[in-house]
């Protein structure tokens, strides 16, 4: 059982670890010491605005793209307080960071609880709302953010 767990980030590297103390120590060094290296041919992240050094979310010429963390894209897109709003900002920003095509409630909420935005009291509903204002597609089990459901965060 791993006793403690280590994630970061340096521009488009990202580390995660997760085992004993003394063997994640050893493993961080060497990523550590490889980390110049690897910056040297890792693809630069679009700095498309001034908010991308803030973890907010920049707006580039084919789309929206979100950078940063859940919180920060809920707070840049003011999905904070409205669960319905919060799922479709949510979803929005999976669909961005993770490049999927379709997403489940499910997904959506094990986000939300992951990066301690809180829960959300229906997922399903929100879901059946954003779908019938137009804001996201249902297809099957899965669904999909409409272009209007991008509008509508203004992104």
């Amino acid at each position: 059982m791993a006793d403690s767990k280590l994630e970061f980030r340096v521009g488009s590297i990202i580390f995660s670890g997760e085992g004993s103390g003394d063997w994640l120590s050893k493993q961080l060094d060497k990523v550590l010491a490889k980390i110049p290296e690897l910056v040297a041919i890792a693809p630069e992240e679009p700095n498309t605005n001034d908010n991308a050094q803030n973890g907010a979310v920049g707006s580039g010429g084919g789309g929206s793209k979100a950078s940063g963390t859940l919180a920060a894209y809920l707070k840049a897109t003011d999905s904070t307080s409205n669960q319905v709003r919060k799922f479709l900002a949510t979803a929005a920003w999976l669909h961005d960071t993770q490049q999927k095509k379709r997403l489940t409630t499910r997904e959506v909420s094990d986000a939300l609880n992951s990066h301690n935005q809180g829960k959300l009291t229906n997922p399903a509903n929100c879901l059946n709302q954003n779908a019938s204002k137009g804001h996201c597609v249902k297809d099957g089990r899965t669904f999909y953010v409409a272009p209007d459901g991008r509008t509508s965060l203004g992104k």
